[in-house]
């Protein structure tokens, strides 16, 4: 379970002097999962970057995803004169992208310029300290996940010039699992494949997936943080290589009410410290005790918790009956119809969660499941029987929230989540998720006009 699948600093430093090497990306994800940062030639960044960091405004955890800064967060506003933050190189995060020229990659963390200390309402910062608290009660999570995404053959350039209207998926059929159609995308999902490998991003496998041009890239399991850089450098790599060729590919949860949307299953497990014992090894039936209690919790906080695996308006759309997105917060054993299913055997059992959809910030949605299931543990809750059937039709579960005003309004009533991430960050993720609902309310939309226009 190595995460050591980097460079380290010192063959940085040699490549950066060799000239294979010059230009260092200074990189940190905001609150959308969207990597910024900066560019700095391999010269500076020896002379004055590698020990020191880079200053970036601190907007850039308080934007709305067209950048615009968004009143109301404690952190940041014009009334603080929107200072600056550190980004500080993390030197276990070294990888080079070999499908930008020249260029290397590394996450960073943020802190605070006058105190030096973390920011805690970074992205980055919130799931380290939800790792921390699993590491206080003995515990080394590890996290899997498998994000989903759509093929374009339009470029980027084509799909906004049409409006994103009249979009082209790269396959003509619906093409799970098929190897003829993934074969006619080979040039593309190939080529991401291939780059993630060399950039220190395992890849295990890639496949078709439910809808028309929809694909699936599953990376090596990971302890949390480790796992979300993969997923953020993932998802930005695979829009950048897929630009090179010509073509587009988009994360969005639901693009087409008629299409399949795209999710992001988050496979989850406990371990010892040392992770040498997996916690959750199951035999048979017989889950272990801290097992039951961890996907209680998670199923006990998944609704008030749901802002931080569906962020967006659009994320609430895929979640349709009869969609492979689930409706309902029951968990079962192997059972896709539901929000949670228990799989493999022995010391790779574990449970994913279904919920969170491709546009899901991967630092707070791992943050959102290891605080889930730290406080089924914390209570010792109990884990109603497995759900056997359609989850679909299921009477007697809860469900999920069918739309993000509700996910705002749960989140902000919920005491389970101030108490596992802290009233700033509770504060912080409540104004984002307003944001967004404010930002959706200053669009009259399509079908607002085909409905009303003439008829109202």
């Amino acid at each position: 379970m190595s995460d050591r699948v980097h460079v380290s600093r010192a063959e940085l430093q040699a490549r950066v002097d060799a000239g294979t090497i010059d230009t260092i990306l200074m990189v940190f994800p905001d609150l959308q999962g969207r990597l910024v940062g900066k560019r700095t030639t391999g010269r500076f960044f020896t002379e004055r970057v590698a020990d020191s960091g880079t200053e970036n405004c601190d907007y850039l955890i308080a934007l709305d995803m067209d950048d615009n800064p968004v009143p109301g967060y404690r952190f940041a506003s014009y009334e603080q004169g929107y200072g600056d933050m550190a980004a500080r190189a993390d030197w276990d995060t070294i990888r080079i992208t070999p499908w930008v020229e020249g260029t290397a990659m590394v996450l960073c963390d943020l802190f605070d310029v006058d105190a030096g200390e973390l920011i805690e309402v970074a992205p980055r910062t919130v799931l380290r300290r939800q790792v921390e608290a699993a590491a206080a009660q003995g515990y080394l999570p590890m996290i899997g996940s498998e994000i989903e995404f759509h093929l374009f053959a339009d470029t980027y350039e084509e799909a906004h010039e049409k409006g994103y209207r009249g979009l082209r998926p790269h396959s003509a059929f619906l093409q799970d699992y098929q190897i003829l159609q993934t074969t006619r995308d080979e040039y593309v999902i190939g080529a991401i494949r291939r780059g993630l490998e060399a950039a220190g991003v395992p890849v295990e496998f890639s496949k078709g997936e439910a809808g028309r041009g929809q694909h699936e890239i599953n990376l090596d399991y990971a302890t949390p943080i480790e796992m979300a850089d993969r997923n953020t450098v993932y998802k930005n790599a695979a829009k950048e290589i897929a630009a090179l060729e010509g073509r587009a590919v988009s994360f969005m949860a639901k693009w087409d009410m008629a299409e399949t949307g795209s999710s992001c299953h988050i496979h989850s497990s406990l371990w010892s410290l040392d992770g040498a014992t997996a916690l959750f090894a199951t035999h048979g039936d017989d889950m272990p005790d801290i097992f039951r209690h961890w996907v209680a919790g998670l199923v006990a906080t998944a609704r008030e918790f749901s802002l931080l695996w569906a962020p967006t308006l659009n994320s609430y759309k895929r979640f349709q009956p009869g969609s492979w997105a689930p409706t309902g917060i029951g968990w079962g054993r192997d059972n896709r119809t539901l929000g949670f299913r228990t799989v493999g055997h022995g010391s790779a059992s574990r449970v994913e969660c279904r919920i969170p959809g491709s546009d899901a910030n991967s630092y707070f949605a791992f943050a959102g499941t290891i605080a889930g299931g730290l406080h089924g543990i914390r209570n010792e809750l109990p884990l109603a029987p497995a759900y056997e059937g359609n989850g679909y039709e299921a009477a007697d579960i809860e469900r999920i929230p069918w739309n993000l005003p509700d996910a705002i309004d749960l989140w902000r009533r919920s005491d389970v989540a101030r108490e596992c991430f802290g009233d700033e960050v509770h504060h912080h993720i409540l104004t984002m998720g307003e944001a967004e609902w404010r930002a959706s309310n200053q669009t009259v939309t399509d079908w607002e006009l085909r409905r009303y226009w003439e008829r109202a």
